[in-house]
């Protein structure tokens, strides 16, 4: 016969309390009881007085083979009652975290809130830089067209003063050349009206 140390529920609908029991391992889970061990209320803030157990009785039950649920086996070890079935358990766990470590999955629920945490995390700081890469580029692109705009006013201004210089040259050019037909042509009326 396999002995179980297990909970039976006796508390009311919203209002649970617990018996920890050891039970045959076929009985439904508030069936026949071997004997009663303990309990625990959940309710209870005190908690020194949330979960009460039978010291003597539990050890009895572990040293005859009396395997307890994983729920008892908490208990257990808050209440300071080691046994076997505890540390297999742990080294279980352990064999499963390396496991999955090494295949590179997330073992438990801490880890993949953690992994989430971190991917959020790098997701924003992603997200800062690429609006401060786009703002950088921003001010950089209109340092570029300031920068642009200026170099085209600066040469429309100097082509500007090329035009007027040579304007003026073509100007003063002109004048010479029509102060030189004015004067040939002077030259030359004096000579017919001389002849």
């Amino acid at each position: 016969m396999a002995v179980k140390l297990r909970m039976t529920r006796i508390g009311r609908r919203h209002r649970p309390f617990f018996r920890i029991n050891a039970v045959e391992s076929r009985t439904p889970r508030d069936g026949r009881i071997l004997e009663k061990l303990g309990h625990y209320d959940p309710i209870e803030k005190d908690p020194a007085k949330q979960v009460v157990l039978n010291h003597e009785r539990v050890q009895y039950w572990l040293d005859k083979g009396a395997i307890p649920s994983d729920a008892v086996s908490e208990m257990l070890l808050h209440h300071g009652i080691k046994h076997k079935y505890a540390e297999q358990r742990q080294a279980r766990r352990a064999k499963a975290r390396s496991i999955a470590k090494a295949k590179g999955r997330l073992f438990d629920t801490t880890e993949r809130i953690a992994a989430k945490k971190q991917a959020e995390a790098a997701e924003e700081k992603a997200k800062t830089e690429a609006e401060a890469k786009v703002g950088t580029e921003a001010t950089a692109k209109a340092d570029a067209d300031a920068k642009a705009k200026i170099e085209t006013e600066a040469k429309a201004r100097a082509a500007e003063k090329k035009a007027e210089a040579e304007s003026e040259v073509k100007a003063e050019v002109e004048t010479e050349a029509d102060a030189a037909q004015d004067k040939a042509g002077e030259k030359s009326k004096e000579e017919s009206a001389q002849s």
